[in-house]
């Protein structure tokens, strides 16, 4: 063989340049195009990358949660509570007011019935001792005044001992006031100013003026000492009684308009007496 002859070359034979040129631009555009895509994608939307979980419910979560329903339940059943509490002290003060205005109406109407039944009382009193004086003068005439004039001068002298006693207790409460059923110390009746009196001498008298009225020994008018009892009406029914001080004078609880006083017999000229010192 010739040292001149042709070796073969094992080199890869090159290609053509204008197809390697076009392939070469063929794939920068491919790449070009996926890189404008990657740059793209962003804008347009964020995959999810991360994945949000969801809090485990656990045993003290729980309890809380509970302890919270539990305070709320309480909370309601508190305002039920103090609602219903003062729906009953709304109905309460409505109930006393109307049971306080009923006290009040019922007190006046008692107020103005005893007040119609003293007035009543004191004209029939006052009808009763006209009516007495009446019958007492057509039955002794012109002599009541005669008895009255002899009595006040048989009696001049001043008393002594417990009808002295008697007769101060009686004048020391001129000019205190009559109330009907009165027993003092400051307002009395009739009755409960002699009986008042003679218990200041230890003597207990009845309480009304019919039993007083034969507590005693009956004297005439005409022979009236004084403490004698005198009394106004029948013995055992008399109305009215006061107490014989002496010189014709007597101390009486009369009416409630002149209340305690002390007056000539002629005032009112008594029906008898009694006597009891």
């Amino acid at each position: 063989m010739s040292h001149t002859a042709h070796i073969p070359s094992h080199r890869k034979p090159r290609r053509n340049a204008p197809k390697t040129a076009l392939r070469a631009g063929v794939a920068g555009g491919v790449l070009s195009t996926i890189a404008v895509a990657g740059a793209a994608g962003p804008a347009q939307a964020e995959p999810v990358t991360q994945t949000i979980e969801m809090p485990t419910i656990t045993a003290g979560l729980s309890t809380a949660v509970a302890a919270s329903a539990q305070a709320t339940q309480q909370v309601a059943q508190d305002l039920q509570t103090q609602a219903q509490e003062d729906a009953a002290a709304a109905t309460a003060a409505k109930a006393a007011k109307k049971a306080k205005a009923e006290a009040v109406r019922k007190a006046e109407a008692k107020k103005k019935a005893e007040a119609a039944a003293k007035a009543k009382a004191e004209a029939a009193e006052r009808a009763s001792r006209s009516t007495a004086r009446t019958t007492l003068s057509a039955t002794s005439g012109s002599s009541t005044g005669t008895t009255v004039s002899t009595s006040s001068s048989s009696s001049s002298s001043s008393a002594t001992g417990s009808a002295a006693a008697v007769i101060a207790f009686a004048q020391a409460q001129v000019g205190d006031a009559y109330v009907p059923g009165g027993t003092g110390p400051n307002s009395w009746d009739c009755s409960g100013l002699v009986q008042a009196a003679f218990r200041s001498v230890n003597i207990d008298l009845p309480r009304v003026s019919q039993a007083q009225s034969t507590a005693g020994t009956q004297v005439s008018l005409s022979n009236l000492q004084p403490g004698d009892i005198l009394y106004w009406g029948g013995a055992g029914s008399a109305y009215h009684v006061g107490i014989y001080v002496g010189n014709g004078q007597f101390v009486g609880a009369q009416n409630s308009s002149t209340g305690v006083v002390q007056r000539p017999l002629s005032y009112d000229p008594p029906s008898g007496a009694v006597r009891v010192l």
